[in-house]
């Protein structure tokens, strides 16, 4: 039979256990607390983001901001009259015109665009100076060039004799047959986690080559080409911007990740969302090309696209300047 006395003693036993076992529980929690994000750390879509990222991570490497970081790397392919889908260089629309699209958005959501831009290489450079200099967030065709000759911006030529030369070889038949992973590499997009822990991204095109006069994709459209919260993690697209636009890309990847997902899965998830909107339409997938990458605040990072051929580039201070092979459904 138990005594008061031997309910009190095993009582204060008890007691002394749950203490001790719950001081060690304590521990082992600590002893398992999550890893530090991973920064500084830049993405970028296609083989060109390889180059575009050395550029940023000059910037990143030196505590420097991820807003100043994505815009001076995606200033290197909008500079090289090499690469046809991208500033200097970048293929001319049906009327041998080369136009240009571009977004960049900060930690703060302070955003600027330019679509339909002509004359002018740099296009991320105008969108910041859209951004931070007027009270819009957007400008377009001729408004757009007004404002930045009016910042003493350099009006150039932007039509090479090599994109020249393919728009006349296309007038031969004037068929519009974009194809995937060819026409559809169109962009370059870059999002940055700095050493501050903030978030920045931005995005520039030439768009499709020999698109109607005035086409614009998903690239200069915040929260379809790019978006970035900086309490969550930011995302960026390239490919067939009608198909992204649809279903506001970026901003749909983001919000899957502050739903709890990861980066590819995000990413992933928005694609399959294109891939059954257009079998809705019936639409015709094989010349459809979508990819899209993010980065989340610990400094995660994915990608999916729809079919194989998509490719982005990755540095941090765990990868150093890598090309990956996006995953994709197709």
């Amino acid at each position: 039979m138990t005594t008061r006395r031997n309910f009190l003693k095993l009582s204060a036993l008890t007691a002394s256990l749950f203490t001790a076992n719950k001081s060690k529980a304590m521990e082992s929690i600590s002893e398992i607390s999550p890893p530090p994000p991973i920064k500084p750390i830049v993405l970028s879509t296609w083989h060109f983001g390889i180059q575009a990222n050395q550029e940023a991570w000059r910037i990143l490497s030196n505590n420097g901001r991820a807003l100043d970081a994505v815009e001076a790397g995606v200033k290197v392919p909008e500079g090289d009259p090499k690469e046809r889908s991208v500033g200097l260089g970048g293929r001319p629309d049906r009327d041998g015109r080369v136009t240009l699209d571009a977004c960049i958005m900060d930690e703060n959501t302070n955003i600027g665009s330019v679509a339909c831009l002509e004359h002018i290489v740099h296009p991320i450079s105008v969108a910041r100076a859209v951004m931070e200099k007027t009270p819009h967030v957007m400008l377009v065709a001729e408004g757009a060039l007004e404002f930045v000759l009016s910042q003493r911006f350099k009006k150039e030529k932007l039509l090479t004799p090599d994109s020249e030369a393919e728009w006349k070889e296309w007038l031969k038949t004037s068929e519009y047959k974009p194809k995937a992973n060819i026409e559809n590499h169109d962009t370059i997009g870059m999002i940055a986690l700095d050493m501050n822990g903030n978030l920045s991204g931005a995005c520039t095109t030439s768009g499709m080559a020999f698109k109607m006069r005035g086409r614009v994709g998903d690239s200069p459209i915040i929260g379809a080409g790019l978006y970035v919260d900086n309490e969550v993690g930011a995302a960026t697209a390239t490919g067939h911007g009608e198909e992204v636009i649809r279903i506001a890309g970026c901003h749909s990847v983001v919000e899957l990740m502050r739903q709890g997902l990861s980066p590819e899965t995000a990413c992933k998830k928005a694609v399959e969302r294109i891939l059954l909107s257009a079998k809705r339409r019936n639409k015709a997938l094989a010349d459809i090309q979508v990819g899209f990458i993010a980065i989340n605040k610990k400094g995660e990072h994915g990608a999916f696209c729809l079919q194989k051929g998509f490719n982005y580039a990755v540095y941090s201070s765990k990868i150093n300047n890598q090309l990956f092979d996006s995953k994709s459904l197709l």
